[in-house]
């Protein structure tokens, strides 16, 4: 329609919220579906996170916040990344959010030029093009292949950066792969950037808390401290605290950026809903003990999933080391066909007809820039997750 931005043409629909819908539709027009396409945790919000919102609500806690968010949550912000990530920041240089997709928006709409570019390590979570694009910039994508374990190599990093390079994103554990980078990986990383003092580094740590067996986990400004100036670190509480529908992300940056994400948000959204905040309050400052016992889940369901997508026909699972993802090649599956003749030409291709034949819905992996593979959330049940991979182990076993 002619009304409309321009702006909306280069933007996509989100290939997760997609494949999500389209199981639901199934499943309503009574189709016996299992859906792990969506990245979300399948526990509840621990009660000491919600009996802190209910108390907000009897306190009163319901008007306008500070654009920047609640003091008290911002405190709880800075001390958490100084707790858990030996990072100095002041709660001044802290911001809160509308979720973590809000606060990434709100980073590159208040520093993007026209024709500025951002390189962002594929695969990547679906949205981050799509937000350079609004915002006027130019993604550009660096392959990471699963040779490299799907991370960012230092000498594709230092090709992709121009004069026009505003930011490096970085997420870590990765949606899709689940990927997370050691701390020699992140300061082979930041050794490029040193070089190239134009370029900001955003960070996405939003499993940081999900990682598995003995990896450490770090970020980029606790490895690369002289990069702390030039980096936005951003967090939340969506999955590590199974608080996806309370909308709370936050990151810490250098005065400036943080001054100007300011200004925008208060002509946007202004303040994050003020009961939400003060539940995060009591998420980083409270009681931590449900954290292992989400790790010790995932972990087991990670294990199951690898086990038995690697004994399903045609298929290659690497083990990830983090989030609640794996990211499977169906290259194999290519060229084969169905049990009523349907060629498998790519991921789309196989993961539509994975749907259809055997009703499992998970995200073909060129919606998240490298293909062929196809992303599963097991964010799920052992006994969800026993079901779906027994579905596709039948799946690949019929195809010929």
């Amino acid at each position: 329609m002619a009304f409309l931005a321009d702006a909306l043409s280069r933007v996509k629909p989100s290939a997760t919220i997609a494949a999500t819908q389209k199981a639901r539709d199934l499943k309503n027009a009574g189709r016996d579906i299992i859906s792990l396409s969506v990245g979300e945790p399948d526990f509840d919000t621990p009660d000491h996170i919600k009996q802190a919102g209910i108390a907000a609500i009897q306190r009163g806690e319901t008007k306008y916040t500070p654009v920047l968010g609640i003091q008290p949550l911002r405190e709880a912000i800075a001390r958490k990344f100084k707790r858990e990530n030996g990072l100095d920041y002041k709660w001044t240089q802290t911001i809160v959010g509308t979720g973590g997709k809000h606060v990434l928006f709100n980073a590159f709409m208040a520093t993007m030029n026209p024709g500025d570019e951002v390189v962002i390590p594929a695969p990547y979570w679906v949205s981050y093009p799509d937000m350079v694009l609004l915002c006027g910039g130019n993604p550009v994508f660096v392959s990471c292949t699963m040779e490299h374990n799907f991370k960012l190599q230092p000498e594709a990093l230092e090709k992709a950066i121009t004069p026009r390079t505003k930011w490096l994103i970085l997420n870590s554990p990765s949606n899709p792969t689940g990927a997370a980078y050691t701390r020699a990986e992140l300061k082979a990383v930041g050794d490029v950037l040193k070089r190239h003092p134009h370029v900001w580094v955003l960070t996405d740590d939003m499993y940081e808390h999900l990682c598995y067996g003995d990896f450490e986990y770090t970020t980029v400004a606790q490895v690369c401290p002289d990069l702390m100036d030039r980096t936005l670190t951003m967090n939340g509480v969506s999955k590590a605290y199974a608080m996806t529908g309370w909308r709370v992300g936050y990151a810490a940056g250098p005065d400036q950026l943080i001054k100007a994400m300011d200004l925008l948000q208060g002509q946007q959204t202004s303040g994050t809903c003020s009961i939400a905040q003060w539940a995060a309050v009591e998420a980083l400052d409270g009681s931590q003990a449900h954290l292992p016992v989400f790790k010790a889940a995932f972990q087991e369901r990670r294990d199951l999933v690898v086990s038995m997508l690697n004994q399903a026909n045609l298929l290659t699972c690497p083990t990830p080391e983090g989030a609640f993802y794996v990211y499977p090649s169906c290259q194999q599956a290519l060229g084969k066909k169905t049990k009523e003749g349907k060629v498998i030409a790519n991921d789309e291709d196989f993961i539509s007809e994975l749907l259809m034949a055997e009703g499992v819905a998970v995200v073909h992996g060129t919606a998240f820039g490298l293909g062929p593979n196809f992303r599963i959330s097991y964010a799920a049940s052992m006994q969800t997750l026993e079901d779906a991979c027994t579905r596709i182990q039948r799946f690949t076993g019929s195809l010929v």
